[in-house]
């Protein structure tokens, strides 16, 4: 499989309103990095750890940041988390919670589970633009990233 570069981005949400929604505001707040969409939390892992239809992919190459949605088929969003941060290959890997969850119980849990961030979805569109903006700001420009396991 191809390599995808240090510079792309994760998205795991099932929604494709949420979806559209957030490549929209990426693109509106001129976000060039590729964006690599999993609808469920079982292939947002699979992905990551390069298992079942990505085993062919180099699992070295992840991605700048996940935007990790809570509510998710098949594996929810927390689970997701707690799997990646057991995994020494994306312990390390910036995953920002991006949920429409107002529980402080999932913000407690995300946080606990070692998520970097953890953001409401604004149900306001200019909200939602203006927040995409500044993670992106954030997170792709201003953040020192960690390094890759794996890679020299």
């Amino acid at each position: 499989m191809t390599n995808l570069g240090d510079n792309f981005i994760l998205l795991v949400e099932d929604n494709p309103d949420d979806e559209a929604l957030t490549l929209r505001a990426l693109t509106k707040n001129n976000v060039s990095n590729r964006v690599v969409v999993a609808r469920d939390g079982a292939e947002a892992l699979d992905f990551l750890l390069a298992e079942n239809a990505y085993a062919g992919r180099d699992a070295a190459d992840t991605p700048q940041i996940v935007l990790l949605d809570l509510k998710l088929p098949k594996i929810d969003g927390l689970e997701v988390l707690r799997r990646l941060r057991a995994d020494e290959r994306t312990r390390l890997l910036p995953v920002i919670i991006l949920t429409s969850s107002r529980e402080e119980q999932d913000v407690i849990a995300g946080y606990s589970l070692g998520a970097n961030s953890y953001v409401r979805k604004p149900v306001d569109f200019v909200q939602f633009t203006e927040a995409v903006k500044q993670l992106g700001l954030y997170w792709l420009v201003i953040n020192e990233a960690p390094p890759h396991p794996g890679r020299s």
